[in-house]
């Protein structure tokens, strides 16, 4: 049988995506919600398919400890700032998913697969990744 894990983060951050014609292209930030999801069967002694604090660790150092109260804007935008990620792509929620799916697969806990990630800019845009 395959179990279903879903641990729940949430993150503050400024982009902005130059060239698009909307109000978008401006700075502006996000309170983001991030759900990862992993599946795996349960097959330890103590009943864990995943331990939830591993699992929350490994998400806050992959990506949480970096985006967090971050600007993240595509490599060579010509803006400097504290805590400036440079990202090679345009940082819309989607490309965001795909690089955090990048990010998060090589250090999924043994006897883990990332199934999905889904990430929520506002109540009402979120978009999910499905593995």
């Amino acid at each position: 049988m395959k179990m279903l894990l879903t641990k729940k983060f949430a993150f503050e951050m400024a982009h902005a995506l130059p060239g698009y014609e909307g109000k978008c292209a401006n700075l502006h930030g996000h309170s983001y919600h991030l759900d990862v999801t992993v599946e795996g069967t349960v097959m330890h002694a103590d009943g864990m398919t995943v331990d939830f604090h591993r699992l929350k660790e490994l998400v806050e150092h992959t990506v949480v400890e970096r985006f967090d109260h971050a600007l993240v804007l595509p490599r060579g935008a010509g803006i400097e700032a504290p805590n400036l990620v440079e990202v090679d792509f345009q940082p819309t929620t989607e490309n965001l998913l795909l690089h955090f799916a990048r990010l998060l697969e090589p250090v999924m806990p043994e006897g883990a697969r990332l199934y999905s990630l889904r990430l929520a800019e506002t109540d009402t845009s979120v978009a999910e990744l499905v593995m």
